[in-house]
């Protein structure tokens, strides 16, 4: 069951625990957010981060004054901020979809598989809140919201959880594949990038289904 809800901002310009104390009170004990990261790089897996926020109000307060949607914040801040989501969550969970699956799947089936991938990390989840978009292939009830991870403090977490893993992936990654500069764009299109493929070619690393690296690889790059 996927609700339909108010498309508003968010009125502190922060997330906030609106949606999850709503739905608490409404009788769900373990409501879970998602969100994903690296939906639209070159490059790499797509991540996805599922967290059920603490119960205890001290824990979310540390929560509240450090975790944003994690487009906002610094890698710097982005680590401290996962740091403190890993230690006082009730639950976290990771989910991966690769680029060969990115490229057999399509991105959005792809995105919802390691959304689901992610749940599965959760030893119970009884409501769902994500960013934008339902998860078709989950049956529990949910409710998505536009700008989500900037909203919620559950989908806000799980973008650091999801953001900061796939950075820590990509970093590693680039020690394989120096040419790209993996460690600084993550993947992403960016000018360097953009140079490096031009004069190499892609790896096994890219998704070829994605119209950039598909050209170079018409091309015979």
């Amino acid at each position: 069951m996927t609700e339909d809800i108010p498309q508003g901002d968010c009125r502190s310009g922060r997330p906030d625990t609106s949606h999850e104390e709503e739905l608490r009170r409404a009788g769900y004990g373990c409501v879970a957010g998602l969100d994903e990261a690296g939906r639209g790089a070159w490059a790499g897996p797509v991540y996805a981060g599922a967290v059920v926020l603490p119960s205890a109000p001290s824990a979310l307060r540390e929560l509240l004054g450090c975790v944003h949607d994690s487009k906002q914040l610094t890698a710097e801040a982005r680590e401290r901020a996962f740091g403190l989501i890993m230690d006082y969550a009730r639950y976290a969970g990771v989910g991966v979809a690769q680029a060969w699956e990115i490229d057999e799947l399509g991105i959005a089936r792809a995105t919802r598989l390691a959304w689901m991938r992610a749940l599965e990390g959760l030893p119970e989840a009884e409501f769902l809140l994500l960013d934008a978009f339902p998860l078709l292939e989950s049956s529990l009830p949910q409710r998505p919201l536009v700008r989500g991870d900037s909203r919620c403090l559950s989908i806000a977490a799980a973008s650091v959880v999801a953001k900061v893993a796939r950075d820590r992936h990509m970093r590693e990654q680039a020690a394989g594949s120096p040419v790209y500069g993996f460690e600084r764009n993550k993947g992403y299109g960016t000018r360097q990038h953009q140079e490096a493929l031009s004069e190499h070619g892609p790896c096994s690393l890219h998704r070829f289904s994605f119209a950039p690296i598909r050209q170079l690889a018409d091309t015979g790059l």
